[in-house]
């Protein structure tokens, strides 16, 4: 048997433009995906944008009562900033009492409310303005933060101000991903300074705040970088992946500072951030409570064929390296590696002072998951079952070992809308039939899940 702690969090997470739907409804003005999908619709998934998503803007209730059955004692999402000050001044009273009520609905039905600031939707109004580019973003973002914690902060307790940031960043301005589709490494350095800033302000907004008697965290993706071999050369590319996809936020988050090397190094590449006095402080002083931690594959990289300095990018440091001996996801292509998240928590033991942690988010992207539906319409996922099983193991052996792991949050509760996918792959306990008014129906796995929940724990015997 698998035991957790007294008081563990189990639940699930997902963000505003990924369920809401509502888009443009109640006074909310656009951000990057309305305006993307608005300007070129057949870069999405089936032309499937914002607009509706899974509706939870309307079915809220319903799904905070299928959190009750299921037996969630917590659950994350974000407020969609563009709702809450469409023109970033101006408070939308229709937002206010959308989100009062539905964190005021899970409280009420005992599911822990963690909400997130920013999960990749950038109001249209601010990128106009250059987004994350521009410095006046990290005012603006600290208003709204402060806006959030006076309207919500006597109903929330737990507080995110990111999701992700490596993500906006890197598929936004070093890929296609994200918009606004830019490939410059430097302003991406640009971008990722400003994103941690307004993040330590955010901070420091809700230390300021009358209700900071909560916590604040961030949300991270830390995928764990392992070299190709014990080379020398293959350690100093995974050493420098490393600095770039988790030190550079963990360490400003955690520590509120940059490591050394890694700014000697985007000084000597003409990279280093405009920044101004007084930053540094902001940072030192707006650490965080504890981190959420996003896991669904490694990171596994080797030297470059021909090394190069000063760099112009990422992988003039590293080159990504496919593993021959990993286990794959088929549906969605991802390396499956439960080990991972041991390593996240030793390393949090070992490098930043065992901070308090919890799995944000972690799951599995299946497509065309109808082929696996029953005859009483249940779709049979034993194999999310299993890949859940497999990560709570090993996260159950990080706790044994002294790690702080306070909760565990599968990605998603309720099939969502996904930037460039929409709902090719899914990933929830619950289906959502986006033909037939959005129905919510139990897989497998919800079931599973209410009874490891109610137990606090699971044995392997039970698939």
């Amino acid at each position: 048997m698998y035991q957790f702690p007294k008081g563990f969090l189990w639940g699930a997470a997902t963000s505003a433009p990924q369920s809401e739907g509502a888009a443009l409804k109640d006074g909310k003005s656009p951000t990057t995906w309305d305006k993307w999908f608005e300007m070129e619709p057949e870069l999405f998934y089936d032309q499937v944008g914002p607009e509706n998503t899974s509706n939870t803007y309307e079915l809220y209730k319903e799904d905070v009562a299928n959190m009750k059955a299921m037996n969630l004692n917590s659950f994350r999402t974000s407020i969609a900033w563009s709702r809450l000050l469409p023109d970033g001044k101006n408070l939308n009273p229709k937002a206010v009492a959308f989100y009062r009520d539905y964190f005021q609905e899970l409280v009420d039905n005992g599911v822990e409310p963690i909400i997130n600031l920013f999960h990749f939707d950038m109001p249209w109004w601010l990128m106009e303005k250059g987004g994350w580019e521009a410095r006046e973003s990290v005012d603006h973002f600290a208003y709204y933060a402060s806006v959030a914690f006076e309207q919500f902060g006597d109903i929330v307790k737990k507080w995110a101000t990111f999701n992700e940031p490596l993500v906006h960043i890197e598929c936004g301005y070093y890929g296609d991903a994200h918009w606004p589709k830019v490939h410059d490494f430097k302003r991406a350095i640009q971008v990722g300074y400003h994103t941690l800033l307004a993040h330590a302000k955010a901070v420091a907004a809700f230390r300021e705040s009358k209700y900071n008697d909560g916590q604040i965290s961030i949300i991270l993706n830390l995928s764990p970088v392992y070299p190709r071999s014990q080379e020398p050369a293959d350690l100093e590319a995974a050493k420098w992946a490393d600095h770039i996809y988790i030190r550079s936020f963990l360490d400003c988050a955690v520590k509120g500072d940059f490591a050394d090397e890694f700014v000697a190094l985007l000084k000597e590449a003409d990279l280093a951030p405009v920044t101004e006095a007084g930053d540094r402080e902001i940072f030192l002083n707006n650490t965080v409570d504890f981190v959420g931690c996003n896991y669904y594959q490694p990171m596994r990289v080797q030297a470059p064929e021909v090394a190069k300095r000063p760099i112009s990018d990422p992988h003039d440091l590293f080159a990504p390296y496919d593993w021959p001996e990993k286990r794959i996801n088929p549906h969605r292509g991802w390396e499956i590696y439960p080990r991972g998240i041991y390593d996240i928590a030793m390393r949090l033991k070992e490098s930043y002072d065992n901070i308090p942690w919890y799995i944000s988010e972690n799951g599995m992207g299946v497509s065309e998951e109808e082929r696996f539906e029953n005859l009483d319409g249940i779709i049979e996922d034993d194999y999310r079952i299993e890949f859940i099983e497999d990560h709570l193991a090993e996260l159950h052996r990080a706790i044994e070992a002294g790690s702080p792991c306070f909760g565990y949050h599968l990605w998603t509760f309720a099939d969502c809308w996904s930037w460039l996918n929409a709902y090719k792959n899914r990933y929830g306990y619950y289906r959502v039939d986006i033909k037939d008014g959005f129905k919510r129906t139990p897989k497998q796995s919800s079931f599973w899940m209410a009874d490891v929940i109610a137990k606090n724990g699971f044995s392997r015997e039970q698939i």
